[in-house]
């Protein structure tokens, strides 16, 4: 799975780094869902005087989002035999 990363200035002029953003494919059942809680995420992000400079989306969506879901955007594919 691919990643994407996003770089801000929050309303306070301190410098944020979102990372670990996944990169969905166009017909994905839940490239609609993701993309509206990083639209809400970065809203609470950019209001936030939290002193920290980066920021985890997966962390976030981990708390959010019930875990099947969770697990079929970041699903992993096992190989067997370390094929």
């Amino acid at each position: 799975m691919l990643f994407k990363s996003l770089e801000f200035k929050n309303a306070y002029g301190q410098k944020v780094k979102i990372i670990e953003i996944p990169v969905l494919e166009e017909d994905n059942t839940y490239r609609f869902m993701i993309q509206l809680r990083l639209e809400t995420f970065i809203a609470k992000v950019y209001r936030s005087r939290d002193v920290r400079s980066v920021y985890s989306f997966r962390d976030y969506l981990k708390k959010v989002l019930k875990w099947p879901v969770y697990e079929q955007i970041f699903k992993t594919d096992i190989l067997k035999n370390n094929a």
